[in-house]
């Protein structure tokens, strides 16, 4: 007998079903006829076993298909079970793959936690000699112009918003809101803000300045001196990123707020007019910026005084502006204001005496006067040197004098005029005043335009040496400061107490 299939079986069992339901109700419809006709007892007891036979066969028929059916949802759910382990073998496979990738980033983030670690280290370590490198700007902008070395800076104000901006006005500005302070909680946000913008953060930056601009406008509407200093801090920011078009405009809003709440005389619309005009600058529009400059420096005057440090500070970003523009006249008189007011109030040997008697001597420079220029980086060169090894004499004599008699002597024996004869006169270049090394730069430069060139290569050569040990005594003193916290670590740990206290790091705006 061959093999049914499950179809065929079913097919079978139907076909025999239907059968025998018309067999049974034939024998039913006999079995009523011999009724009927007359009473036969024995045929009709046949009859009565022959159905229910065939309504068992029909029974045991329905079982069968009732048991097919069952047999079928069986298979059914078997395979939709085969289906859900083969997507489930499927899933593992590629929840394994995952993982394995995730462990490869997750090694591969504990080298770069690991990395980020020691260049952290690593800045915190250049930071301490930050302050010996503010010359850097300058190094690049004489590598990028080989004829004309001579550095240019133009110095912004970025930290006046931080300072306290309420000096008392004159009394014939009454109608100027006096008094007006900068709230603590804006300089240290300020503070913070600078902190990430140093750290190429921008992302955590400027999200800061918008909400706090967006808290102070609910609380203090759109017209108060507090929302004012928060645009002209947002407004440094988008500066540092280069959007000036967006910094522009916030400090127009700030200087509109400033000069209606505070008045058109305040030294807070001093500062901001100053530092429009120093983004002007920075984008090459040196006549926009003129008569901003002009206006803050008109309005400190009025305030402060013709003779204050910051007038003078007003006068040299007013110098450099005019001197991008060839208006030399003007420069050599701003600068000269400058300097004597830098000299009278705050003495011969502060650093803005030998920035802006730099800044003068460049100005010369560029007009060909190089005598003039020399007499000038010669007065910083001798006053360093003055107040690290005293009063002049023939034992002791300035590096420009040195320079000098080198190139003088320059197809004598080398072995008459020794290196160390001014090998030590770099130490005049402390490492809080990197205006000498710049000046060294610069007066080389000049001697190098002079047909100079030993007398150059002396002043070079000793700019070179003076910033290195100015790197070098940072780097000893940072190592002393790393030993000094590693036996505090020591002794903190014997002691068992668990308490860190962070250093705090102030950076410059």
């Amino acid at each position: 007998m061959t093999q049914m299939s499950q179809d065929e079986i079913i097919t079978n069992t139907k076909t025999v079903l239907q059968g025998l339901e018309a067999l049974r109700v034939e024998h039913i419809s006999i079995m009523n006829g011999i009724a009927e006709v007359q009473k036969d007892n024995e045929k009709s007891d046949m009859l009565k076993k022959n159905i229910e036979n065939i309504e068992l066969g029909l029974s045991e028929a329905q079982v069968m298909m009732a048991l097919t059916s069952h047999l079928q949802n069986i298979e059914a759910e078997k395979q939709k079970l085969k289906t859900q382990v083969r997507r489930l073998h499927q899933e593992n496979a590629w929840l394994r793959d995952e993982l394995a990738n995730t462990q490869q980033k997750f090694q591969a983030s504990e080298q770069l936690v690991a990395q980020l670690e020691e260049e952290k280290k690593h800045l915190e370590f250049m930071a301490s000699v930050k302050k010996y490198d503010d010359n850097q700007d300058q190094d690049e902008a004489c590598e990028k112009s080989r004829t004309d070395p001579v550095v240019e800076l133009f110095p912004d104000e970025d930290n006046e918003d931080r300072n306290n901006m309420s000096p008392t006005p004159p009394s014939q500005f009454a109608n100027q809101t006096s008094g007006y302070e900068i709230p603590a909680r804006l300089r240290t946000l300020h503070n913070l803000v600078i902190q990430y913008a140093s750290q190429g953060r921008y992302e955590v930056a400027v999200p800061l300045c918008k909400q706090a601009l967006e808290d102070l406008e609910k609380t203090s509407g759109h017209d108060h001196p507090d929302v004012a200093t928060m645009l002209n801090i947002l407004a440094l920011v988008y500066r540092d990123q280069n959007k000036y078009k967006e910094a522009a405009s916030l400090l127009n809003d700030a200087l509109c707020i400033r000069g209606k709440t505070l008045g058109e005389n305040h030294p807070a619309v001093a500062a901001t007019l100053n530092n429009l005009a120093v983004l002007y600058g920075k984008r090459g529009k040196y006549k926009d910026a003129e008569p901003l400059c002009k206006r803050a420096l008109e309005i400190r005057e009025k305030v402060l005084g013709k003779d204050h440090p910051d007038v003078a500070k007003q006068l040299n970003n007013l110098a450099l502006l005019c001197q991008n523009q060839g208006k030399y006249d003007e420069v050599e008189k701003y600068y000269q204001r400058a300097l004597d007011i830098y000299e009278s109030k705050l003495g011969p040997d502060d650093p803005n005496v030998a920035k802006t008697k730099n800044n003068l001597a460049g100005c010369y420079l560029k007009q060909g006067r190089y005598t003039e220029a020399e007499i000038l980086y010669k007065q910083v060169l001798t006053r360093a040197h003055e107040r690290e090894f005293g009063a002049i004499d023939s034992k002791n004599k300035p590096i420009w004098q040195v320079a000098e008699e080198r190139e003088e002597h320059k197809y004598d024996n080398r072995e008459n005029t020794p290196y160390g004869e001014y090998g030590g006169w770099h130490k005049a270049a402390k490492v809080d005043s990197p205006t000498v090394t710049t000046t060294l730069k610069n007066l080389g430069a000049l001697y190098r335009r002079q047909g100079m060139f030993e007398a150059a290569e002396t002043l070079e050569d000793c700019a070179m040496r003076s910033k290195k040990e100015a790197y070098d005594l940072a780097k000893q003193t940072k190592v002393a400061q790393l030993l000094h916290t590693s036996i505090e670590k020591r002794r903190s740990k014997q002691l068992k107490e668990d308490m860190e206290f962070p250093d705090e790091k102030t950076l410059k705006p």
